[in-house]
């Protein structure tokens, strides 16, 4: 039926690699991503459109579409009355959130936001930044910029600019004085499409299969052979918040021990758990981590 349909938009530009990486990773495979503003995905219920993630909240808002993956703050940019189905803490290198931040050239005399009082600021993040002066109650003037406003800070009194690692900011003589928005990747819905039931089912469904791989991202399997008589020994080695599976052997006085990890402890908690008694110890990847 054309009304079991779901329209889901996912971003172009430095978050669409990352986006596409992380579906394959959930269980869908998308095609001619590159090529097209309208590539394939393997459900047929789902049809893609690739949009700029700074207008996908206003195309959700709107019923053009039904879903869509952006960020926080062009939810926030465009005042998008929109259903925030999910937290997504990916983004195009780390995953750690993003942040604007208000910066200046290194030589500059400013060092609080109060020293640009009566001055212009440059950003892509219009709304955002007025917001931001309006609430500390600093009268500045806020213009637009159309891409790398980095370099605009010498030409303007201040920028306020997305930056991820800092690295970008360091490299063109910049310093931060403030951050004025931290954002993550969000998965949201229209109200309408959340109201049917069809639509809401298929969106919760990608939700959790998204969310699993990124999970899954951070985390390892370890399985290992014990003996009964070291098992306390091992429990103890193990992270205390986590329960591990524990299953009989065919000899009787071993059993086999599961577990899911954080991916950072594996490199020192292998070596422990050889120590204590463990063998036959393998780590091996993992897809998708429900909680």
């Amino acid at each position: 039926m054309a009304e079991d349909m779901l329209k889901l938009g996912i971003p172009t530009g430095s978050l669409q690699k990352a986006t596409i990486v992380l579906f394959s990773k959930a269980g869908f495979h998308i095609s001619d991503s590159e090529r097209s503003y309208s590539p394939t995905i393997d459900d047929k219920q789902i049809r893609l459109t690739c949009l700029r993630a700074q207008e996908m909240s206003r195309y959700v808002e709107d019923r053009s579409l039904d879903a869509g993956i952006t960020g926080h703050d062009w939810i926030m940019e465009n005042e998008s009355d929109v259903v925030q189905v999910a937290e997504l803490l990916y983004s195009k290198t780390t995953s750690r959130p993003t942040k604007w931040v208000l910066a200046v050239p290194d030589e500059s005399k400013v060092n609080k936001p109060q020293d640009l009082r009566g001055k212009i600021i440059a950003t892509e993040l219009i709304n955002v930044t007025k917001k931001y002066f309006a609430d500390k109650n600093i009268d500045v003037r806020v213009e637009f910029s159309w891409g790398s406003t980095e370099v605009k800070a010498r030409l303007v009194d201040a920028i306020v600019e997305l930056t991820e690692t800092g690295s970008s900011l360091r490299a063109n003589d910049l310093r931060i004085i403030d951050t004025v928005l931290t954002s993550t990747t969000r998965f949201i819905a229209n109200k309408q499409a959340w109201q049917d039931k069809f639509k809401r089912e298929k969106i919760e469904n990608i939700s959790i299969l998204l969310n699993a791989a990124i999970n899954a991202g951070s985390t390892v399997g370890l399985k290992m052979n014990v003996k009964k008589a070291d098992l306390e020994s091992i429990l103890k080695v193990l992270p205390a918040e986590k329960s591990p599976t524990i299953s009989s052997l065919a000899d009787s006085d071993y059993v086999a021990v599961e577990v899911v990890i954080e991916d950072q402890i594996e490199r020192t908690l292998v070596p422990a758990l050889k120590r204590a008694g463990a063998s036959g110890i393998i780590t091996y990847p993992l897809n998708k981590v429900i909680h």
